[in-house]
């Protein structure tokens, strides 16, 4: 789906470097093209922020090292990041206008904006605790977006886009209700980042649950304009077992985004593909 997305687990861990050690092997952040004037000026003074990525360098310290979850730092809000952008211009390119105009009349580029940065700062309360991980999230990011948000807008502007942020944020936790588009598409590009790869992590350290053999069974996710809504995602499992993953974490995520007339999806395991994950289980 994204270049980011081939990353290993060994090369996301980390463990046991030290901190120069760890940010000699930063990740950049790099937009897609047309991107936004606006955006493209934040996101060159994102990358020299140690502040930011140091945050995001101890959301995976807690996320991988601590608990054995997936890829919660850098890589994956990079990831999380374009696919927004991509559903994002897919769903206004059908007709579909942003909140930020509808409310507030600004550009379909400043929607860009809300929903780059929402996606970049939706875990960086992970750096804190996992528990209500996106409440913390949001004084992290309202901290930084008063730095940030200066750059290219004045104090009025930068006042709004910063709560629409910090709204997108809030709304990608369990149970959110995004009220606005840029909210809802950042709760479904979260849910996506699950390629070959993304999500095998607790799978690879001898998890058996459900949960771990489903997202280790997901092997390529794609986004494209859909016939009948605006956004197609098609799935390609190495096992039916992954079913069970778009249906728990996926469903839920769709569930009340507000996106659900904007977003089909279709998951298949190709014929004479499907493979063995498991050969035995004990309990």
């Amino acid at each position: 789906m994204n270049e980011a997305s081939t990353t290993s687990s060994e090369e996301l861990a980390d463990t046991g470097r030290t901190i120069e050690e760890r940010f000699a092997n930063r990740v950049r952040i790099n937009v897609p093209p047309r991107t936004d004037p606006k955006l493209k000026a934040l996101i060159e003074h994102l990358n020299q922020d140690d502040d930011v990525y140091a945050l995001w360098l101890a959301v995976n310290v807690n996320a991988m090292e601590r608990l054995g979850m997936t890829d919660h730092g850098p890589v994956h809000v990079k990831i999380v990041m374009n696919i927004a952008l991509k559903l994002l211009r897919l769903i206004l390119k059908s007709g579909v206008e942003p909140s930020v105009t509808h409310n507030y009349g600004m550009e379909p580029g400043d929607a860009e904006v809300v929903v780059a940065f929402a996606a970049l700062f939706h875990d960086l309360g992970m750096s804190i605790h996992r528990a209500d991980h996106e409440s913390y999230s949001l004084f992290l990011a309202d901290s930084k977006l008063k730095e940030l948000l200066p750059v290219v807008y004045g104090a009025r502007e930068g006042a709004i886009i910063r709560s629409e942020i910090l709204h997108a944020i809030i709304s990608h936790r369990s149970g959110g209700k995004p009220m606005t588009l840029e909210a809802g598409v950042v709760r479904i590009a979260d849910a996506l980042d699950m390629a070959q790869g993304r999500s095998r992590i607790p799978f690879e350290k001898g998890s058996q649950s459900i949960h771990s053999i489903s997202a280790a069974a997901i092997e390529s996710v794609t986004i494209d304009a859909g016939d009948k809504k605006a956004v197609r995602i098609s799935v390609n499992m190495t096992n039916s077992a992954g079913v069970f993953q778009l249906d728990s974490l996926f469903r839920e995520k769709l569930r009340g985004s507000g996106l659900e007339g904007y977003v089909e999806l279709e998951a298949s395991v190709a014929e004479g593909a499907e493979k063995n994950l498991v050969r035995t289980f004990k309990v």
